[in-house]
């Protein structure tokens, strides 16, 4: 592997689910000519991985064993593999995430995708829920992308209807709280903004206002200049 290069760029986006950090994340990247990774869908990959293996996500070998075996070559194209979105591959997703070793694994992935960003990319932006506090505490720029849990609520409601699936709101609220609860109180990891991130609060914001947020605030604490304007 070569040398990190000396002037790559870390922006690190943390956030609980429908904040609105992965639309975001994806438009920093694009903005600022930036490599992009959805951590989350690294873990959904591997649980995606077990399961066409025919194995079980709970046994930590398997789970383990898929870890490591992802790329960053192919991973790009794994990533966007709409079976991602299942709500099976989501509930494999939560069962690998709590295997030390896998975590281990895709803790070393992310940092290697932090410190050589793919496509000869001059930097990177990753999201998640632990970029961050442990993934890349010294990232040059670090935002928490927050919303309330009813707009939040309403966003997934908004995204699972147009999906075809079957939902009413009170159901939506009730597991985001849950969730919520458990990404927050977890022993590893737990969802938390770092000490230095900006707290960016989309409850009332469009995509377009989020994005020039952000990009006023990455441009103040970085000094970058050619994207700000």
């Amino acid at each position: 592997m070569p040398d990190a290069r000396p002037t790559a760029m870390v922006i690190a986006i943390d956030g609980p689910a429908a904040s609105g950090k992965g639309t975001l994340s994806r438009r920093l990247a694009d903005r600022l000519h930036f490599a992009h990774l959805d951590t989350g869908s690294l873990y959904r990959a591997v649980g995606l991985a077990v399961l066409r293996a025919g194995g079980n996500p709970s046994d930590a070998a398997q789970a383990t064993e898929a870890a490591y075996a992802l790329h960053p070559e192919t991973t790009p194209l794994v990533l966007a593999d709409p079976a991602l979105r299942a709500d099976e591959v989501a509930s494999a997703a939560s069962q690998v995430a709590i295997v030390p070793a896998v975590r281990e694994a895709l803790l070393a992935f992310q940092r290697d995708f932090a410190a050589y960003p793919p496509g000869n990319a001059r930097g990177a932006v990753l999201d998640g829920r632990d970029i961050g506090t442990i993934v890349c505490p010294d990232a040059d720029a670090k935002l928490f992308v927050t919303a309330s849990v009813e707009a939040r609520a309403e966003r997934r409601l908004k995204e699972l209807r147009e999906r075809g699936v079957p939902v009413i709101y009170a159901a939506v609220l009730e597991d985001m709280r849950e969730r919520d609860a458990r990404d927050s109180q977890r022993a590893v990891a737990p969802l938390k903004p770092a000490a230095d991130a900006f707290l960016l609060d989309t409850s009332s914001m469009n995509a377009d206002q989020a994005l020039d947020a952000a990009i006023s605030f990455i441009c103040s604490k970085t000094g970058l200049s050619d994207h700000c304007a």
